[in-house]
């Protein structure tokens, strides 16, 4: 067992990509470790022809996953376009390491990312001692991605100022990274690309200029079609974390998994889920990582403070957490949901309860 809070993909899943590079026959672009095939494999899951069983790392639609993957051996970039949790920073994450065996090459996007955290910046004792040099230069994920033609991802493009985002534009067109301090430049080594995320839900969202968005390849992940599907996810997940954490907790019975997953659904939808009642929509996104988080919290609320088991009343505070995000307008929708929806399910009763007492 690791020692660290959370591996990388190509920490935890060494042992596929190990056998997937050893079973892979199909043609690798340049400065690959998969061929695209594999890494879609990868991705989906599947058995090899050894009978080594790889597991699905994104439960949906194949081809979005192919099409991404494609998209890489070309010079566009790809962006992973979608509402909060669907798994973008996920699937970016795997394709790296399935392309580059390396996906810590990663510029986190906030309000505060400068143009030096995707170019480059400067050691200022030694750019003072010494005066511009190469020396003198920090390398972000960027430019060592670029040199080593390897795969980086940027998270959160949109919540990047604009000016800061057209940064990237001579990057992706001219695959180069001018130094004009040094007057030189920096070009990409074959097998660069990049991975950026964004979703157009949150606060402070920066549009992408029209020059940008050219540069793109946007796929965009949906939420799980079907109930089971997402289900299906919720349950991998919440797995891998019970197997990180070592949580003194029985795994969680699937009917809890798919009450939570049914309220999420319900709630997102505007509707119930046998189409008789209209439910009123809150402010929050209610996604699928809203859920794993939901159960997550449960199983250590059953570990720790409960006996084990993951009951309702484990569950009830993270439901409210994550449904009434504005305390006014949507504790109201989350008590006429309780009451028209929730209420009446004999099946229930139980959270319908430790809800209630929570409010």
């Amino acid at each position: 067992m690791s020692n660290f809070l959370r591996e990388h993909a190509e920490q935890l899943y060494a042992q596929e990509l190990e056998e997937l590079i050893k079973q892979d026959s199909d043609k690798k672009p340049f400065n690959w470790k998969l061929s695209p095939q594999s890494v879609v494999t990868y991705l989906i899951g599947g058995k090899l022809k050894n009978g080594f069983e790889i597991s699905p790392k994104y439960i949906g639609n194949r081809r979005l996953m192919e099409i991404a993957v494609a998209t890489l051996t070309t010079d566009r970039a790809l962006l992973l376009y979608g509402l909060p949790g669907t798994a973008k920073s996920w699937v970016s994450e795997h394709i790296s390491a399935g392309i580059s065996g390396d996906s810590t090459m990663i510029v986190q996007g906030t309000a505060g990312t400068s143009e030096e955290a995707i170019r480059y910046g400067w050691n200022y004792a030694r750019l003072l001692a010494e005066g511009p040099s190469s020396n003198a230069i920090v390398e972000t994920p960027v430019m060592r991605a670029m040199k080593e033609g390897k795969i980086v991802r940027i998270e959160e493009l949109t919540r990047i100022g604009s000016d800061v985002q057209d940064t990237l534009i001579t990057i992706l067109s001219e695959k180069t990274l001018p130094v004009p301090e040094l007057n030189s430049e920096i070009q990409a080594a074959r097998g660069f690309n990049v991975i950026a995320t964004a979703n157009n839900r949150d606060k402070g969202v920066n549009e992408l200029s029209s020059a940008l968005k050219r540069r793109f390849n946007t796929v965009i992940l949906p939420v799980p079609d079907s109930i089971d599907e997402e289900i299906d996810i919720v349950k991998r997940r919440v797995e891998s974390f019970e197997k990180i954490m070592e949580l003194p907790a029985e795994p969680p019975a699937l009917q809890e998994i798919r009450r939570i997953v049914t309220i999420f659904r319900e709630l997102r939808s505007g509707i119930s889920s046998d189409g008789k009642t209209k439910i009123k929509v809150p402010s929050g996104t209610l996604s699928t990582a809203e859920a794993i988080s939901v159960v997550n919290n449960g199983l250590a609320m059953a570990a720790y403070f409960g006996d084990g088991l993951l009951n309702a009343s484990d569950l009830a505070a993270g439901i409210i957490g994550a449904v009434v995000k504005d305390p006014v307008q949507d504790k109201i929708i989350w008590q006429e949901y309780l009451e028209t929806v929730v209420k009446p399910r004999d099946e229930w009763k139980d959270i319908y309860r430790a809800c209630r007492d929570l409010l």
